[in-house]
């Protein structure tokens, strides 16, 4: 409310339109109380909560609602519905020093022009918020708002009724529960990528012991190959030219049982210093004189 009065000089001396004047200026006081409430008789409700989270989480969805140039949970036009033009500070005149412990944080929001959910609000000026951010445990922060309006003109202080100091916090709380979903996907999305190198891993250790187990085995058959040959190569002879008798017993007045020709392949069943039992490639069994017998090449 403004009233605009002008008296004269010779008039304002008066005695009696001195009395005058005073008694109406008392009614102005009446008619806008709140131009004459000092910051030191408000009582703000402020709002405390406390999350569940480390401090540098609660940190980091404080400092965004700070910076996000909004006052949350008033407007000074109906047409729009918030108000921007938050802008952040060190420090603010609006509040006395925070002598508790915690980090605080500021943003004002000046030329605002009567401030919905401010009690009493007129005329132009700043709205300040403040964010204290206090340390429980290292699993818990708690974090307290309060909020508070000045008129610029009659410095007068204007209590939040709660609904900045509400809309503010809930402001943090989405976006704390933002930060950690993000974080709880970041690090769902570290397992699985440990899991699938782990997987990973263990198929080369896989791939490795196959080739492994694959070298050893053709290792392994090439000694096979290695003593079948050397086996053949000790049991097997061949018959020297220009062939030989297959006797029935070990001696030359034996039967003759077959006629034996050159290079005829022949398997050593029995050895004797002088004869050798043998078997040929259709199967036949007799002996045969050591010397007409030569090794395979």
């Amino acid at each position: 409310m403004w009233i605009r009065i002008r008296i004269s000089r010779d008039r304002l001396c008066h005695p009696l339109r001195f009395l005058q004047i005073a008694a109406f200026s008392a009614l102005i006081a009446l008619l806008h109380p709140a131009a004459s409430l000092p910051k030191e008789t408000l009582t703000t409700p402020g709002l405390m909560r406390e999350f569940t989270g480390s401090v540098e989480e609660i940190r980091q969805a404080v400092q965004f609602v700070v910076h996000d140039h909004i006052i949350h949970g008033t407007l000074i036009f109906d047409k729009e519905p918030i108000l921007n033009g938050a802008e952040v500070v060190n420090s603010s005149p609006l509040f006395d020093t925070w002598q508790g412990p915690g980090e605080v944080y500021f943003k004002i929001r000046k030329d605002a022009i009567a401030p919905r959910h401010f009690v009493e609000s007129a005329d132009q000026g700043t709205i300040a918020v403040r964010f204290v951010i206090i340390p429980v445990d290292e699993n818990r922060t708690r974090v307290k708002i309060d909020a508070i309006y000045q008129e610029t003109a009659h410095r007068a202080f204007h209590a939040s009724d709660g609904t900045v100091e509400k809309s503010e916090m809930k402001e943090i709380k989405d976006e704390l529960e933002s930060l950690q979903e993000a974080a709880a996907q970041a690090a769902d999305a570290r397992r699985r990528e440990t899991s699938a190198a782990l997987v990973r891993q263990s198929l080369v250790r896989q791939r490795e012991d196959e080739t492994r187990r694959l070298s050893n085995a053709q290792s392994s058959e090439k000694d096979l190959q290695q003593q079948v040959y050397t086996l053949h190569h000790d049991l097997e002879r061949r018959v020297k030219s220009p062939g030989a008798d297959l006797k029935a017993a070990p001696f030359q007045s034996a039967a003759t049982l077959t006629t034996l020709s050159a290079s005829t392949d022949v398997v050593i069943l029995i050895v004797t210093p002088h004869w050798l039992g043998i078997e040929t490639p259709d199967g036949q069994r007799g002996w045969l004189p050591l010397e007409q017998l030569e090794p395979l090449p």
